[in-house]
């Protein structure tokens, strides 16, 4: 199973590298796409953590099409479209989702073992 997510990391960020380098390859299509949905569903599925498996799965990918869908709408509404803007900003958005669930977990910790 480690292996699977390294592989999964390496073929999403490739995906995220290509489409900011503007490389001309055909793998950078699906490997972007990949990235598109696999990043933002990491982040929604570790913020999930007490459902089962496979509602956690089905929530993060249709949270991740959603985060996707608002990024584009958002750009759109501004005018300010680009690919590289996208993938910076579900970028960021992730990010800031995973940040928030380590820092939420870290205080949690810290909390139990005050009053323990």
């Amino acid at each position: 199973m480690p292996l699977l997510a390294g592989a999964a990391t390496v073929v999403a960020v490739v995906g995220a590298v290509l489409a900011l380098a503007d490389v001309d390859s055909p793998l950078r299509g699906p490997f972007t796409l990949f990235f598109l949905l696999a990043a933002p569903s990491v982040a929604i599925a570790a913020a999930l953590r007490g459902l089962d498996p496979f509602g956690r799965l089905l929530a993060s990918v249709a949270g991740a099409i959603t985060v996707d869908m608002l990024v584009a709408q958002g750009m759109l509404a501004v005018h300010r479209w680009s690919v590289r803007g996208g993938i910076a900003a579900v970028t960021a958005l992730s990010s800031v989702l995973l940040l928030l669930v380590v820092v939420r977990r870290l205080r949690g910790r810290t909390a139990s073992r005050r009053t323990s």
